[in-house]
C-alpha cells in the first residue's frame, strides 16, 4: 500500500476534509518539486544559477497559490481611502520647484516595463519597437524624453528596461543605435516561469529550452516580478551605491508616463518631512476604465484591488464610477532602499493572479502572475496622487494608435501633449473594427491620418479606407456591411454623419 494511499485513508478515517486537502497539497508540492529538479538538470552550466533562481521563485509562488482559498479580499473590509491618502496633483504642483532640481533629478532612475510583444497589434517582436509617431517607436520616444531631461538640467538620469525572454534579444540589438545619446541604458530580465497543466498542475516543460515544442511552456510572470528580478540582477545595489533613491516605473506603451518634476520633488522634499516609500499615480475613471484596479483602504493600509480579486456578487459595485472614482495608471514611484529592505526580508506581498491560457495544440494551462502595484500595501507611508488624464495615454490597439498619430497631439522632445487647438481636453472615443487590428492593415487603410481636432466619437466597421486630408468632426460612424467596401474620398469632411454600406452619407 503506497504512503499516499495510507495518508489518504488516515485523513478520510479522521473525517477531516481539510486534512485530506492538506495531504493532496503536500503530494502535489512534492511532485512539482521533483519536476522542477528534473528540468534544472537540463540547464547548461552557464545558465544553471540563473535557472535555479527562476525555478526557486516559481516554487515559492506555487506554494502560495496552493495555500490561498477563494477571493483574496474580504469585501466587508474594503473602505474608501482617507482623504489625505490620495492627493490632488494640483496641490503637489502648486508647491513649485526648488532651485536645486538638478540634484533632485540625479536621485532618479527611470524603469520601463518592456516585456510585452506586439502580437495583439499583429506585429512580431517587442511592442516597444512599433512605430507610433513620425517613424519614432515607443523606445525612441522614451530615450528622447530622458535625453532631453539630462541635457536641460545637466543630469545623469539612467533608463532601465525590464525585458522578458521574449523581448530581450531584439531589444539589445536595437540599443546600439542609442550609443551616442546622453542616456545610460541598462537592461535586466524578468523571470522565466513554467506554465502548468490546468488538470495536473504540473509543469508543461520537460527541459529548460524555450524553442521548438517548448516555446509555449514558459512565460514571464507579470510585472510584479520586478522587485525580485531587479534585486537579483545586481542593478538595485549598483544604483543605491551611486546615490540614487527612487525609481519611476511605468509601462513602455503609456506615452503619458513622462518624468514629472513636481511629483519627484514631493518625494524628495515632503512637506511634512516624512518621505513616501511608494507613490501610485491614479486618475479619474471614465466609463471606459471600469475594469481598472482601484486604490482602497484595507486593514489600515492603502491597497490596490483588481477586478480579478473581487467576489462575483460585488463586481458591479467595483465597476461603479460613483463608489470607486479612480484607477491605477501603473505609473509608480518607489524607494530603492525600501525595495532592498523588503526584498531581503521576503516581505513584499502581492496577490496571485491566475491567468488561464489555451496553447495552440489545445492544452489548457495556467500561469501564475503578480502585479507591481499590488505591493503598495507592503511599503510604509504610501500615497496616491490623482493626476490628470494626460499622464495615462496607453497604446494597446490601433484605435489608440490613431489618436496618438493624429493632430490631437503635438510631439516635443519625445513627449506628446494635447494640441492647444482642441477646444476641450477630453480624448475622442475611437473604435476601429477588426479590419484595422493589425498595424500593417491599419496603415494601408489610411492614406493620411485624418484631422481629428473636433472629433468626439468615431466608429468604423468593415472594409473601409480613408483618402488623404479627410476631416472628422463630432460623431462619425462608418459601417461597410459584409461584401461592401467604403472609400472615404480625399478631402472629405464628415461632421455628425453615419456612412452606411452603399456610401450614402446621412445626417446623424
Amino acid at each position: 500500500m503506497s504512503r499516499f494511499v495510507q495518508d489518504l485513508s488516515k485523513a478520510m478515517s479522521q473525517d477531516g476534509a481539510s486534512q485530506f486537502q492538506e495531504v493532496i497539497r503536500q503530494e502535489l508540492e512534492l511532485s512539482v518539486k521533483k519536476e522542477l529538479e528534473k528540468i534544472l538538470t537540463t540547464a547548461p552550466s552557464h545558465e544553471f544559477e540563473h535557472t535555479k533562481k527562476d525555478l526557486d521563485g516559481f516554487r515559492k509562488l506555487f506554494h502560495r497559490f496552493l495555500q490561498e482559498k477563494g477571493p483574496s479580499v474580504d469585501w466587508g473590509k474594503i473602505q474608501r481611502p482617507p482623504e489625505d491618502s490620495i492627493q490632488p496633483y494640483e496641490k503637489i504642483k502648486a508647491r513649485g520647484l526648488p532651485d536645486n532640481i538638478s540634484s533632485v533629478l540625479n536621485k532618479l532612475v527611470v524603469v520601463k516595463l518592456n516585456g510585452g510583444l506586439g502580437t495583439s497589434m499583429g506585429c512580431k517582436g517587442p511592442k516597444s519597437l512599433i512605430g507610433v509617431r513620425n517613424e519614432n517607436t515607443f523606445l525612441d520616444l522614451t530615450v528622447q524624453q530622458i535625453e532631453h531631461l539630462n541635457k536641460t538640467y545637466n543630469t545623469d538620469v539612467p533608463l532601465v528596461l525590464m525585458n522578458s525572454f521574449n523581448t530581450d534579444e531584439d531589444t539589445k540589438k536595437i540599443l546600439q543605435k542609442y550609443n551616442h545619446c546622453r542616456v545610460k541604458i541598462y537592461t535586466f530580465n524578468q523571470s522565466r516561469y513554467p506554465r502548468i497543466n490546468k488538470e495536473s498542475l504540473l509543469p508543461v516543460a520537460k527541459d529548460v529550452s524555450y524553442s521548438g515544442e517548448n516555446t509555449d511552456a514558459w512565460y514571464p510572470p507579470g510585472h510584479g516580478d520586478i522587485y525580485a528580478s531587479f534585486y537579483n540582477s545586481g542593478l538595485l545595489d549598483t544604483f543605491i551605491g551611486e546615490g540614487k533613491e527612487y525609481i519611476f516605473v511605468s509601462n513602455i506603451d503609456n506615452l503619458g508616463a513622462t518624468v514629472d518634476l513636481y511629483i519627484l520633488n514631493h518625494l524628495m522634499n515632503p512637506p511634512n518631512g516624512k518621505r513616501c516609500e511608494f507613490v501610485m499615480e491614479v486618475t479619474n475613471k471614465t466609463r471606459a476604465d471600469v475594469k481598472g484596479g482601484t486604490l482602497t483602504q484595507y486593514e489600515g493600509k492603502l491597497r490596490l484591488v483588481e477586478i480579478a480579486q473581487v467576489p462575483k456578487a460585488h463586481v458591479d459595485e467595483f465597476k461603479s464610477v460613483s463608489k470607486f472614482k479612480i484607477f491605477n495608471t501603473n505609473n509608480l514611484w518607489i524607494s530603492l532602499a525600501a525595495v532592498k529592505r523588503l526584498q531581503e526580508q521576503n516581505a513584499i506581498d502581492m496577490e496571485i493572479i491566475v491567468n488561464p491560457k489555451t496553447l495552440d495544440g489545445g492544452l489548457n494551462v495556467i500561469q501564475l502572475e503578480t502585479a507591481v502595484g499590488a505591493a503598495i500595501k507592503s511599503f510604509e507611508n504610501s500615497l496616491g496622487i490623482n493626476v490628470p488624464r494626460s499622464r495615462f495615454l496607453p497604446v494597446k490597439t490601433t484605435s489608440d494608435l490613431l489618436l496618438v498619430m493624429s493632430n490631437l497631439y503635438s510631439l516635443n522632445a519625445g513627449s506628446l501633449t494635447m494640441s492647444e487647438k482642441r477646444e476641450f481636453p477630453t480624448v475622442p472615443l475611437v473604435k476601429l473594427g477588426s479590419s484595422f487590428t493589425k498595424v500593417q492593415d491599419y496603415l494601408r487603410r489610411f492614406e493620411s491620418i485624418p484631422d481629428m481636432l473636433e472629433l468626439d466619437h468615431l466608429t468604423v466597421s468593415g472594409d473601409v479606407t480613408f483618402g488623404k486630408n479627410v476631416s472628422l468632426k463630432g460623431t462619425v460612424i462608418i459601417i461597410a456591411n459584409h461584401g461592401d467596401r467604403i472609400d472615404i474620398p480625399p478631402g472629405a469632411v464628415l461632421e455628425n454623419k453615419i456612412v452606411s454600406g452603399n456610401l450614402r452619407i446621412l445626417d446623424h
